[in-house]
């Protein structure tokens, strides 16, 4: 898999941008914006200690929307085919001048101005071959033969090219790598799950991850029943991910001014600038942090620059589209995307060890919001649920939902750990001086 695996007209930043250059230069429209998106996947799936699946996957697509003053559509094709690309863009004009005017409609951005640093690009990754996938997994499904149980999980490796356009003169394009490997551990009625993920393939430790999601594994064997109610919690980096994005996706300036928001104040306005959170809450859009080294511009067009969302438990800035933006007169921020939080030194066990009882979580699965305006979330610990005793992780407990009030976790945050990459985010542990776990489940 190597990005010349992509049609030839996209190889390159250069190649794409001509090929946004010639849909513009083609346009009929009184605007149009361009994004192209071109990845090469590649992806080993093993199940019951063994290979079960190779998959290798090319795609490059092109989305064109017209404008006509405030009336604007959108038509896609795939890249390859001039033709394809030409009758979408026909496609974009025609019902641009149908669609209904937009009240929210912006003009095109103008040129902006990127920060130096590139996405992370790794040759190693791109050129991933499904022997080099294949042996990995071979020495983790040995990992987990051995020791008694059952290793199913996917390997995965993927390079991609994005570039954006518009008739203003905007032009921004870049290449990344990701790689990713999860891996779930069965010993009988212990499960337990893990997974790992970096811009390049050499960063991944699965042998490691492996060997310690098989011993939790066996830990986890012959869970007790607990009761529900409020406990301490401990959760690790993936669980904390999960709850930590729906903080993210609701900083939104809008909903907060409109009153729809946890970040309202009852009396009309947010709450910008209150001790909402611990003091160890530090939250920020960092696409420049060194585990994620993601692209310096949005897929609008707009730059991605580090941001401070929360310092110290106080939020500091919201959301604001660029609509939005205009309504208020200040600058637009872009989506918060990637998050990252400031963890300490400290692993999962440390925090285990200062704890005088409570629950450990490995993972949050299938979290739904439940009440928007207060941000509260349900959803069901998975893959390793522990009860600790007295600094020590005592002994595994059945499954619990939980209903949670993200603000409020995240005001009785009193230690964290260190920060770790979860998917596009980098999160540490943390502990929290009060969970709500409303009922046992039957997950395992």
């Amino acid at each position: 898999m190597t990005l010349d695996a992509l049609p030839a007209e996209i190889a390159s930043k250069t190649q794409a941008l001509e090929i946004i250059d010639q849909v513009i230069a083609g346009s009929a429209a009184e605007g149009v914006f361009v994004s192209l998106d071109g990845a090469a996947q590649a992806l080993s799936r093993f199940s019951g200690n063994q290979m079960i699946q190779n998959v290798n996957q090319e795609r490059a697509s092109i989305a064109i929307t017209s404008f006509f003053g405030s009336r604007g559509a959108t038509a896609t094709a795939t890249v390859g085919n001039p033709e394809s690309i030409e009758a979408a863009l026909r496609s974009s004009e025609t019902l641009a001048r149908i669609a209904p005017e937009d009240p929210e409609w912006m003009p095109l951005l103008e040129p902006q101005m990127y920060d130096a640093p590139q996405a992370a690009f790794d040759e190693r990754t791109a050129r991933c071959s499904p022997l080099e996938r294949g042996e990995i997994v071979q020495r983790v499904c040995r990992i987990a033969a051995a020791a008694g149980g059952e290793a199913a999980g996917t390997l995965a490796a993927e390079s991609r090219l994005r570039a954006v356009g518009n008739s203003r003169g905007l032009r921004a394009a870049g290449r990344s790598t990701t790689a990713s490997f999860s891996c779930t551990a069965r010993t009988g009625d212990g499960s337990s799950w893990g997974e790992q993920t970096a811009w390049k393939l050499g960063a991944l430790d699965c042998v490691a991850m492996a060997e310690a999601v098989v011993r939790r594994a066996h830990r986890a064997r012959s869970p007790r029943a607990v009761e529900p109610g409020f406990y301490p919690v401990i959760l690790h980096p993936a669980a904390f991910g999960e709850l930590l994005a729906w903080v993210g996706w609701n900083l939104d300036a809008r909903a907060a001014d409109e009153g729809r928001s946890f970040m309202s104040r009852p009396d009309g306005g947010t709450r910008l600038g209150e001790a909402m959170f611990s003091p160890l809450v530090h939250l920020e859009r960092n696409p420049a942090h060194p585990l994620l080294q993601s692209a310096p511009f949005l897929p609008d067009g707009q730059p991605n620059r580090p941001l401070t969302l929360i310092r110290e438990g106080v939020p500091k800035l919201l959301h604001h589209s660029r609509y939005w933006a205009a309504r208020k007169g200040c600058a637009p921020t872009g989506t918060f995307f990637p998050l990252t939080m400031v963890g300490s030194g400290a692993s999962p066990m440390d925090l285990v060890s200062r704890t005088e009882r409570g629950v450990l979580v490995h993972r949050a699965w299938y979290v739904r919001a439940i009440n928007p305006r207060e941000l509260t979330v349900t959803g069901m610990t998975r893959d390793g649920t522990f009860w600790i005793e007295d600094g020590q992780i005592a002994y595994p407990i059945r499954n619990l939902r939980f209903n949670q009030s993200l603000p409020h976790l995240l005001r009785d945050i009193d230690a964290v750990g260190a920060a770790e990459r979860y998917g596009p985010m980098v999160v540490p542990a943390v502990r929290s001086g009060a969970f709500r776990f409303t009922s046992i489940t039957d997950s395992i």
